[in-house]
């Protein structure tokens, strides 16, 4: 078993790459056949490795040059090694090709094959390049974020755990320090993200879109649904779902004995403080072995494997990325995750969130292609947030006799999530439809968003955020345009296992595996089906949820 420090893929020479994809395509066009698609597809296999690794190695120290200097020759190559694969699948996707790849692989693979070559030109190239660089800036910036609180040295990772404390005071303090850092370097990230959205429009517009809104959908692959749907969804959410977190606030605001909320209470759902695990990094990966041990087989061979070779990367260090994450080295046959534990119970949702990423990409690692072993991120995100539910009954073990605590604010914070989920990806929508606004007409449309969708949010005596800046801590805005509606896509589909669990937890559970095992193999609608669940857009796909929701929360 290769451990995650041996790991190791070597840097690409381009003109030795050209010269073999040439092989290839003059192969393609004499004698198409399996061995020369197979080995296009080992070669795209290695490239991957190399990005992930690269990408993972970055995130870990954006302060260690070597590393920064490979993550930017991966941004570098990136636009040219996918004009490389694009010659081939337009290839394939001619006319005396196309039905060979559907009988082999399904149409779904020639319907992300069209997104990808209607989504890239080589005209874009260096502005890929330079949306890479920019995006690395912002990275950078919050990676360095140094925020002094009672004499500790804090990062934008680990101050949450002071916003999520019992006493009302400390949680106040700890928002004031955080966005006094956000207000210092609001100009900066204003700039960027500035930059960021006049350079996406205009290569929407070299590619001959409209704005980037269009050029955005399909870098997501989304080849079954498109932003009327979108839209009919966040209209459900805010008609819907919206009315009951209302009532949560009211139910939060009396739980911890107050007169009105905050914006710093608002994380915090009542006076004892959220639970917190009762162990340190080290206790919670015992726990966790536990806990996959008992979930079965397939689960217990995932973690051991994960532990055994170095694949959990969870602890917050000085000059480490933000957020948290799963990718995958398919030379390794073996994901990675990344996370950034500060001592809250938000560590047990990510470590399951991210656990469910890798446990769908160790279960589809066999794919017959590359294309197939993640499927579009809406989908990716069910197998993450279905198993922070599914792993309910064994939350004992992090959190005690405050397990059942935790569960009810697990639940309560699903649901309030929504409506901020769809304000976010409006916001997006508004942006690049408006590429011409300028940085406060952008702080005014959140403010706006805020009102709408998330109308208890209270800033009170925290100017920037209250002015409409609270955006700007979102990495995805910057990082990955409307990705962040496949989380609320997602959620929806995951309350429902939830929702399955506690009727019949073995039919949930084979229906959980068998949808991992799908991967990428079909588009977003269609693997919802096949799980059983009902599509975010049908009409009221959320009130059995709703309803069992209300009976536990409200009762």
């Amino acid at each position: 078993m290769t451990h995650f420090q041996q790991m190791s893929s070597p840097s690409p020479d381009l003109p030795a790459l050209r010269v073999e994809y040439q092989a290839l395509l003059d192969e393609l066009r004499e004698q198409p056949g399996v061995d020369a698609l197979d080995r296009w597809d080992a070669l795209r296999r290695r490239l991957y490795t190399w990005q992930s690794l690269a990408h993972v190695r970055f995130t870990l120290n954006t302060a260690d040059e070597e590393a920064r200097a490979e993550k930017e020759r991966v941004d570098q190559l990136g636009p040219q090694l996918e004009e490389l694969d694009n010659q081939i699948k337009a290839l394939l996707l001619a006319p005396s090709y196309r039905a060979g790849i559907d009988d082999s692989y399904g149409e779904h693979l020639g319907a992300l094959w069209e997104a990808d070559l209607k989504s890239f030109d080589p005209v874009i190239a260096d502005d890929r390049v330079a949306e890479s660089k920019l995006v690395n800036r912002y990275t950078e910036l919050l990676a360095s974020a140094r925020l002094p609180f009672r004499g500790e040295t804090l990062s934008l990772s680990t101050i949450p755990r002071y916003g999520l404390d019992p006493d009302r005071g400390t949680r106040r303090e700890a928002e004031l320090v955080k966005w006094a850092w956000f207000a210092e370097h609001g100009a900066e990230l204003d700039e960027l993200f500035d930059e960021l959205v006049k350079l996406r429009t205009e290569m929407a517009r070299k590619l001959g879109f409209d704005s980037y809104v269009e050029l955005g959908y399909l870098q997501m692959q989304r080849v079954d649904y498109g932003r009327e749907d979108v839209k009919a969804f966040r209209a459900q959410v805010l008609a819907e779902v919206v009315p009951v977190v209302s009532r949560l606030r009211a139910l939060q605001t009396e739980r911890l004995g107050l007169g009105s909320l905050k914006a710093w209470d608002m994380s915090t759902w009542d006076g004892d403080g959220n639970p917190r695990p009762a162990g340190d990094h080290d206790w919670m990966m015992e726990q966790a072995s536990g806990m996959f041990d008992e979930l079965g087989p397939r689960f217990s061979e995932f973690f051991s494997v994960m532990r055994a070779a170095g694949l959990l990367d969870l602890k917050s260090k000085e000059g480490k990325a933000g957020g948290g994450y799963c990718t995958f080295f398919p030379d390794f046959d073996r994901p990675f995750i990344f996370a950034n534990f500060n001592g809250t119970a938000q560590d047990v949702k990510v470590f399951t969130h991210e656990c469910g990423h890798a446990f769908q990409v160790w279960s589809s690692r066999a794919a017959p292609i590359t294309d197939y072993l993640w499927p579009t991120y809406e989908s990716a995100e069910i197998h993450s947030m279905s198993l922070e539910f599914l792993t309910w009954p064994w939350m004992d073990r992090f959190f005690g006799a405050e397990a059942e605590r935790f569960c009810w604010t697990h639940l309560a914070g699903a649901l309030a999530f929504l409506p901020y989920g769809v304000a976010v990806d409006e916001f997006q929508h508004r942006v690049y439809e408006n590429p011409e606004a300028s940085p406060a007409d952008r702080h005014a449309m959140w403010h706006d968003l805020e009102r709408r969708y998330l109308p208890e949010l209270d800033w009170d005596s925290l100017p920037y955020p209250a002015k409409g800046g609270r955006w700007q801590l979102q990495r995805h805005i910057y990082h990955h345009p409307f990705y962040y509606i496949d989380y609320t896509l997602a959620q929806t589909c995951a309350l429902q296992f939830w929702l399955a669990a506690r009727r019949d937890r073995g039919d949930a559970m084979e229906r959980y595996h068998r949808l991992c095992g799908l991967g990428g193999a079909a588009p977003f609608k269609e693997l919802v089906r096949s799980a059983g669940l009902r599509s975010p857009f049908a009409e009221s796909c959320l009130s059995d949820v709703l309803e069992e929701a209300a009976g536990v929360l409200f009762d």
